[in-house]
């Protein structure tokens, strides 16, 4: 029964609007709370592949690239640094890198997909200090034995033009190999895959 005097059909128009705003106003609260549990961009990005241009690389020059946080180091390799590397299979803790962390496409003379490139984390195994690029040969600080490399200033510890470690550092295993791909002959894929183009 309604009073009298009551527009029961105004009543219920009047209730059907105030319901629609209603969903419509929940709908706009829910959506930015529903939409905050994914992750965000920066926390996608930072798991994914990233490209690395090396069409403009000169020999013997290192580019650095960022991926999942860490500094990845893509080096263009000269014929005389190839040539340098088994010389010093003698002086390293793990030459063949058997304990080191690598695609197994990588577990090669080089550690590299293609010899011409070293793509390597830039972050020591000791500590996670991040060694500095001394591609010089026989420096003073270095000695006559050194053929170019990684130096962490931190605690001292050596890797040659392959990321492997010198035989008596501090750094148990060798600079860590990540998974790349080459998309072409000029563009490097960091982060997955492991297989030369």
């Amino acid at each position: 029964m309604s009073a009298p005097g009551v527009d029961n059909k105004r009543r219920r128009i009047l209730v059907a609007a105030t319901s629609v705003v209603g969903a419509v106003g929940v709908g706009y609260l829910a959506v930015p709370f529903i939409a905050s549990m994914n992750p965000s961009a920066k926390a996608r990005a930072a798991g994914a592949p990233v490209e690395a241009d090396i069409g403009k690389l000169e020999p013997g020059a290192m580019l650095r690239v960022k991926w999942r946080g860490k500094p990845v180091w893509v080096v263009n390799r000269t014929a005389e640094m190839l040539a340098a590397l088994p010389e010093l299979d003698q002086l390293l803790a793990d030459p063949d890198s058997a304990a080191s962390v690598q695609p197994e496409s990588c577990q090669n003379a080089t550690r590299s997909l293609k010899p011409k490139y070293l793509v390597a984390v830039g972050i020591c195994t000791h500590l996670g200090c991040s060694p500095t690029y001394r591609p010089e040969v026989a420096p003073a600080d270095l000695g006559s034995e050194w053929k170019g490399g990684f130096f962490c200033p931190c605690h001292g510890s050596r890797f040659d033009l392959a990321g492997r470690v010198y035989a008596g550092a501090p750094a148990p295993i060798n600079l860590e190999i990540p998974k790349h791909t080459y998309i072409s002959d000029t563009v490097i894929l960091v982060g997955k895959g492991g297989e030369a183009a």
